[in-house]
């Protein structure tokens, strides 16, 4: 004889009562913004202390294709409205980690200074190989 159990549900289903609209009230005070600004895109997160996203942007999602994607004007657009979400929730407080090395990182931390939000601390949290991998073999053009 099987026996079977409850059902395992989703975790934002609405069976077991929890919604986007209870998510969205939230109030949350203190953040971490994560800028990855590469030479194609840049991608601003915005999560909360313990790391779950509350919003996030791009600049491939606001319009810009191609090559001025990695601009930095669509860096500067893609953070202001990643955080204009998180300022409406009361965020006051928040940590910038800034990865990558395209022209979009001065931009997207101006932005995030022009929003109001006090920033704690902002650590550059690129990687950087200690002579890891061999790297490939120089292009003849």
């Amino acid at each position: 004889m099987i026996k079977y159990g409850k059902p395992i549900l989703k975790v934002g289903s609405r069976r077991n009562g929890r919604s986007s609209a209870q998510k969205s009230a939230r109030r949350i005070q203190k953040g971490v913004i994560h800028v990855q600004a590469s030479f194609n895109n840049t991608i601003v997160t915005v999560t909360d202390v313990r790391g779950q996203v509350i919003s996030w942007s791009s600049a491939g999602t606001y319009g810009f294709k191609g090559t001025r994607r990695g601009t930095p004007f669509a860096a500067q657009t893609a953070a202001r409205n990643a955080i204009r979400a998180v300022v409406d929730q009361g965020m006051q407080r928040t940590e910038v980690m800034i990865k990558g090395p395209s022209l979009g990182r001065d931009t997207s931390l101006r932005a995030i200074r022009r929003s109001g939000i006090l920033l704690s601390f902002i650590r550059d949290v690129t990687p950087m190989p200690h002579n890891g991998c061999r790297p490939p073999k120089k292009r003849c053009v």
